[in-house]
């Protein structure tokens, strides 16, 4: 059973971390537009842990006072809430360093995606649940205000409400467009805005139900093998969700990554595939929905749910998407249910 964390309300303090990058100490204006921009959408206090704004080598070379800043936060009483300030690509390397029964006995709402992936599948690990969205500097920074669709997103899920929770696709536009992170006007102009297509339904009919696990497609594949890669139990009867980086995988690489999940089980165990939109030029699309349905294929899941360009991941706006949480992937409404509250009211 997932324990779920507390909600959220406004006047709540949420601890800013900095699990894996160091550029909150770099680029320090768009970090305080995005905590700016928190604290005004939410009505909430963020304050930075011990090593937030570090200097970006010294905590490349320390490990170990990032993780202690993720377990200060969880003990920390008076913190509600824990949001990444940004990815990276070594926050893999805190693993050694966290106490899980204290995140299982301290529950506390953890946001953040990308290389947080590897804090989401830590907590995980530890029966907590956790949410895949925004980080401070990459979804609550940037845009002149925050997307409608993230907020709203980030209200229903952290901020408690009536389930189950319907939810619906971007209809407004979409963009993998950011302005230069020391550009002093980031936070003062409108992104461009491509047209929202949709979800593409490429699979499956009916109803499947499973609880939510996923993350960074090129994150999971670093954690296999790791000690907080989940149990085959874990993965039985889940629905898959996952997408790729800002690096832009080839659809070869990507291809490889699945073949080596579905080695391991984690395919052929799961009720339904979520692929967010894939981040850069939309002509490339199409050859990531073929490698995935010619993965699946491969091991006889033609009838697997499969939904792509779904708004998570490396694209704004955003949904917020929580692990450990029962879903529902209706196929022939084409409508995807979170069925339960992801946090304690």
């Amino acid at each position: 059973m997932t324990i779920k964390p507390p909600v959220l309300r406004p006047g709540d303090k949420i601890a800013a971390v900095s699990l894996s990058s160091g550029w909150p100490s770099v680029f320090t204006r768009a970090y305080l537009d995005g905590k700016r921009q928190i604290e005004e959408a939410f009505a909430v206090k963020v304050v930075e842990c011990k090593h937030t704004l570090a200097n970006p080598e010294w905590l490349a070379a320390h490990p170990e006072a990032r993780a202690a800043d993720l377990m200060q936060a969880v003990l920390d009483p008076s913190i509600r809430a824990i949001f990444s300030t940004i990815g990276g690509d070594d926050s893999i390397r805190i693993l050694p360093y966290l106490d899980l029964a204290a995140i299982r006995a301290h529950p506390k709402i953890f946001l953040g995606y990308s290389d947080s992936t590897v804090t989401h599948f830590a907590f995980l690990k530890a029966g907590v649940a956790s949410f895949y969205g925004p980080s401070v500097m990459a979804g609550f920074d940037e845009n002149g205000g925050l997307f409608s669709f993230t907020a709203d997103s980030v209200r229903e899920m952290l901020f408690g409400s009536i389930s189950p929770v319907l939810v619906r696709p971007n209809a407004d536009g979409w963009t993998c467009e950011s302005f230069h992170w020391d550009d002093p006007s980031r936070n003062e102009k409108k992104r461009t805005l491509r047209p929202a297509e949709g979800w593409h339904w490429l699979q499956g009919s009916g109803r499947h139900r499973g609880r939510l696990i996923g993350g960074c497609l090129e994150v999971m594949d670093w954690l296999r093998g790791s000690p907080v890669w989940p149990d085959s139990s874990v993965w039985q009867d889940s629905i898959l969700f996952t997408e790729i980086s800002g690096d832009c995988p080839s659809p070869l690489a990507v291809t490889h990554i699945l073949r080596a999940m579905a080695a391991n089980g984690v395919l052929g165990s799961v009720r339904g595939f979520l692929f967010g939109r894939p981040y850069g030029d939309p002509s490339c699309f199409a050859a990531y929905d073929e490698v995935v349905r010619q993965v699946l294929a491969e091991l006889g899941l033609q009838n697997l749910p499969l939904v792509t360009r779904m708004d998570f991941g490396h694209t704004d706006p955003k949904v917020v998407v929580p692990y450990g949480v029962e879903a529902e992937i209706d196929c022939d409404m084409r409508q995807l249910r979170i069925l339960e509250s992801p946090v304690s009211l």
